[in-house]
């Protein structure tokens, strides 16, 4: 064999025994970035992908990503989908967002905790280091915020949410210390229509909680972790407040410290108020309006408009 071939027989060796797993949907913009940062190191790459017409499948081949095509149902429900059919080699996987990548020190982490067989753990949260403009939100709420992506896939499946879904594991878990990073680069048109997407699933969320219909998977504790506390909070004190855009403006920006982000963070918690704003009208919509309506169907007809 020539030494182009242990080369590459070596490379293969020294990978971590890890698959990652990526939903996508048109992401040509951030798909290169999120598979560069795994790919010299784990040894294989699922890219689940809801019948993008952008260049996202052409990327994850050239990155040597096994691709399969299924209709998007919603998040929970895709990655679950994705988890029960993809014929993972390992037993660890890693969940990627298609604009998120792994750090270097995450990298070395992750690699020596399989190598150590877990160290007795089941699966790990990982920190979201998030990106607004290009400026680390270091304070507005949002970091540290914990997700659990690493884990061994027979053990954990999302809870079957349209928003806000959390793995939920079968056994123990810990955490790794070192940042995921999370980038979006589209502009803020996209933004706003993806947050005016999440705030209709938020609205219909809210209306169960009003109607005392308990969500599925983690259920809400003052006194549990990171996600049980956001999830008692949600259900049990925020849909009874009064003005909630206003009061989530100056929780962010002020108590949370956003004011230290600077003009990024003023607009990153601006715009999230807005976007509660959004969950607060659709929830006053649908709870007095528009109960069963189909989406655009309360038109007042041409004819009956009064000329001014």
């Amino acid at each position: 064999m020539d030494q182009w071939t242990w080369f590459i027989i070596l490379q293969t060796m020294l990978k971590t025994a890890i698959s990652v797993l990526v939903t996508t949907y048109n992401e040509e913009l951030h798909l290169e970035a999120c598979l560069a940062s795994v790919a010299g190191w784990v040894d294989e790459i699922f890219v689940v992908d809801s019948f993008s017409s952008d260049r996202t499948l052409d990327i994850a081949r050239h990155f040597g990503a096994h691709t399969i095509k299924h209709p998007f149902e919603g998040h929970a429900r895709q990655k679950n989908w994705a988890l029960d059919h993809c014929p993972f080699a390992h037993e660890w996987v890693l969940i990627l967002d298609a604009d998120e990548r792994v750090s270097p020190a995450l990298q070395e982490e992750i690699q020596k905790l399989i190598e150590n067989e877990g160290s007795g753990c089941d699966g790990f949260y990982l920190n979201r280091r998030l990106m607004f403009y290009g400026r680390w939100m270091r304070h507005s709420g949002w970091y540290p915020i914990w997700n659990l992506r690493l884990f061994r896939h027979r053990k954990g499946r999302y809870e079957d949410r349209p928003v806000d879904e959390h793995l939920v594991l079968n056994g123990r878990s810990g955490k790794c210390f070192n940042d995921l990073i999370h980038e979006d680069i589209r502009d803020m048109a996209c933004w706003i229509a993806k947050h005016n997407r999440y705030s209709s699933y938020n609205a219909e969320v809210y209306r169960g909680i009003l109607q005392d219909k308990p969500g599925a998977g983690i259920q809400p504790s003052l006194f549990g972790n990171q996600a049980e506390r956001k999830r008692f909070v949600k259900e049990r004190l925020w849909p009874h407040l009064p003005g909630r855009a206003l009061l989530y403006f100056f929780y962010l920006y002020f108590f949370r410290l956003g004011l230290l982000d600077g003009k990024e963070g003023f607009v990153f918690c601006l715009m999230h108020a807005i976007f509660e704003e959004f969950n607060t009208i659709k929830l006053w919509e649908i709870m007095n309006y528009k109960d069963g309506a189909a989406p655009g169907s309360i038109v007042v007809p041409l004819a009956s408009q009064k000329k001014v």
